[in-house]
């Protein structure tokens, strides 16, 4: 028997880090924990370090890596404590440890993936923010470093399925015509455009079909997640964002679709659960159970498709513009989005003025060539600073 996988999960408090452990629970033999990693959800920690006992927990602040600390030696479980940005980047370029699953949302998930990355890591990647911000970097990292890189959002995992075998992240087929990028549309896919004004958080964290973090749920109602993923699949798939379709599919049943210069389409289909990407991320190239219900073609009535309204959901065209401008106009586009969506979970800001502002803040900036780190993370800062001074000007 085969030494069992050491894996490291950044993020392992949100919904993917959670369904990532329902998946190691169903195979102990395959994977031990190396590292669990949360920004402040300490008791939550606690919970996973008891059950999984990892060589090291992190936290983003002393106060509460204190409390698990204190609160695992009362528990007698022997996981060291660290805290801090730069222990998440330790633990996920630790030698111990085979597999990094890179769970963290938005910008702070950057800096500990590359960190992955660089050490030459098998890394899963959830957090698409780092392939929005960094793009090409991000990609000559990976070639650099010789890392593996195995995208674990639905549809990215959907594409890399139906992709030829043997491709590898950032080479395309020659085949392959473009790539279809399906979308649920969101809980505001049917409602009034004219109401969209009184769209409260709790409303548009309701997805109809995937069960998801708030920053995510509010990105999917706005459709800025398609955005993102737009960006990632340029990215991962060397596909220019001309040739990505978005494609409505309330269903949620077609993950997404490769079309080739053939003709043919092929595609990934399952129930809407992220445990079957994360399944196949963590056994690639084998296939592992993941404890989701198989497919029941019978009870599907219908498939539906439309192409997605830009008029009613402006994050994408803004997605797309920022695409097409190149340079770091995409991390101006993300830090931007990730301001107004916090904006609007503590209801500082409506619905449809997420959309507003990232345009405001790309209109306001400069865009320049994202040719090193600092460029992007410089770029990243003053997108945040001008999406708050726009905040304290229309409030």
């Amino acid at each position: 028997m085969t030494d069992p996988q050491t894996l490291t999960i950044l993020g392992s408090t949100g919904s993917i880090g959670k369904s990532t452990l329902e998946v190691l629970r169903l195979h102990p033999e395959r994977y031990r924990v190396f590292a669990l990693c949360a920004h402040r959800q300490w008791e939550g920690l606690l919970e996973q370090c008891r059950e999984f006992t990892p060589d090291y927990a992190v936290l983003g602040g002393a106060e509460d890596a204190a409390r698990l600390q204190a609160a695992l030696r009362d528990s007698g479980v022997k996981t060291e404590v660290l805290y801090g940005a730069d222990a998440l980047c330790q633990v996920a370029a630790a030698a111990k440890a085979d597999t990094v699953m890179a769970a963290i949302v938005g910008a702070a998930g950057l800096a500990p993936a590359l960190s992955a990355v660089t050490a030459g890591k098998r890394v899963l990647l959830a957090n698409k923010e780092a392939l929005v911000m960094t793009g090409d970097l991000f990609m000559q990292a990976v070639a650099r470093h010789g890392a593996t890189l195995l995208p674990v959002d639905s549809e990215h995992n959907a594409i890399f399925q139906s992709l030829p075998a043997g491709f590898k992240p950032g080479l395309v087929h020659t085949g392959v015509r473009r790539l279809l990028l399906t979308a649920s549309g969101g809980p505001f896919r049917n409602r009034a455009a004219a109401t969209f004004e009184a769209v409260t958080p709790e409303e548009a964290c309701a997805h109809p079909n995937w069960a998801m973090g708030r920053k995510i749920s509010v990105d999917s109602a706005s459709m800025m997640n398609k955005g993102l993923e737009l960006i990632e699949a340029r990215w991962l798939f060397g596909v220019p964002g001309e040739r990505i379709q978005v494609v409505v599919h309330p269903q949620s049943v077609i993950h997404s679709l490769v079309e080739y210069v053939d003709g043919s389409v092929l595609a990934q289909l399952g129930n809407p659960d992220m445990r079957t990407p994360i399944a196949h991320a963590l056994a690639y190239p084998e296939r592992i159970e993941s404890g989701v219900s198989p497919l029941d073609l019978f009870q599907m009535a219908r498939l539906d498709f439309q192409a997605p309204d830009f008029g009613r959901f402006p994050c994408l065209k803004l997605a797309y513009a920022a695409l097409a401008a190149g340079g770091t106009a995409q991390a101006i586009l993300n830090a931007a989005n990730e301001i107004a969506v916090e904006a609007f979970l503590s209801r500082r800001l409506s619905f449809p003025g997420i959309a507003q502002l990232v345009s405001a803040v790309l209109d306001a900036l400069p865009v320049t060539p994202a040719d090193t780190l600092e460029a992007v993370q410089s770029a990243d800062a003053k997108a945040r600073a001008r999406a708050v001074e726009c905040l304290r000007h229309w409030a």
